[in-house]
């Protein structure tokens, strides 16, 4: 597995927090109410979701630190939606408390300006799935943060909340060590620039020369084909992903969480 700099996913995840927040801070009453392509959630179940993306980090360490590392960064996004009906019940339950959604970010801030900065990232925290280091587990809310985002921009279009490049580039390889380590393998090079390059797919391996098996798309794209919001069917008609090769076909594969 790749290693990332913990101190620039914390800033990753901070900055892009900040910028939905902002975001959210301008709509209107009839643009939260707006639907998404998240079953029942209106624009306001979303942005009440996103203050969760913090809210679990403050939470997780005001809590006892568990015994062992129970989930490694690399099967975290296969356990996700075995989590999907909690999260859901947890989302409607913020929202008929009516607390404001900007109360609502700025007090996961404020929980976090007493813990994070000296919480070291070798840390246990009890996620949903179990015990995983901070570090670990701060590189999962770029996924989180980066994903929802698209969310908010495909509800509202024109609204174009911008994403983070650090945010982007480790949600964008965390889903891609995800497809490597879900089908383990070298016969297929999935190309997602400019963030990452990953094999996978059993066959012959590649080792010089242009790959006979290549899959090449970018990061946004990739991110909607690794979490189900949108189909490898409707992203090559769309000409938003180019395959080559008799083994470059992902569809089986995908999605990787949802």
């Amino acid at each position: 597995m790749r290693s990332y700099d913990p101190t620039k996913i914390r800033t990753a995840v901070l900055t892009q927090y900040a910028t939905v927040r902002e975001a959210v801070a301008g709509l209107t009453p009839e643009q939260l109410a707006a639907p998404t392509r998240l079953g029942d959630w209106t624009v306001r179940e979303l942005a009440a979701h996103l203050t969760m993306v913090l809210g679990s980090v403050a939470r997780y360490l005001d809590a006892p630190e568990p015994d062992k590392l129970e989930v490694p960064l690399q099967d975290w996004a296969f356990r996700t939606s075995s989590a999907a009906s909690q999260v859901d019940e947890d989302v409607h339950a913020i929202v008929a408390a009516g607390t404001g959604l900007d109360a609502l970010f700025a007090h996961a801030l404020d929980r976090l300006a007493d813990t994070l900065p000296a919480a070291p990232g070798t840390r246990l925290v009890p996620s949903r799935f179990g015990g995983m280091t901070l570090a670990d587990f701060m590189v999962t809310r770029t996924v989180e943060l980066v994903v929802h985002t698209d969310d908010l921009n495909d509800a509202l279009p024109g609204l174009d909340v911008p994403y983070d490049r650090q945010a982007l580039a480790a949600c964008t390889r965390l889903l891609a060590d995800a497809l490597a380590a879900k089908a383990p393998g070298g016969s297929v090079e999935v190309r997602i620039p400019p963030y990452a390059v990953v094999q996978c797919v059993e066959g012959p391996r590649h080792t010089r020369g242009t790959p006979p098996n290549v899959v090449e798309t970018d990061p946004l794209t990739w991110i909607r084909l690794a979490t189900g919001r949108t189909t490898w069917a409707a992203a090559l008609d769309a000409a938003q992903v180019s395959a080559c090769g008799e083994r470059a076909d992902l569809g089986g594969l995908l999605p990787i969480m949802s």
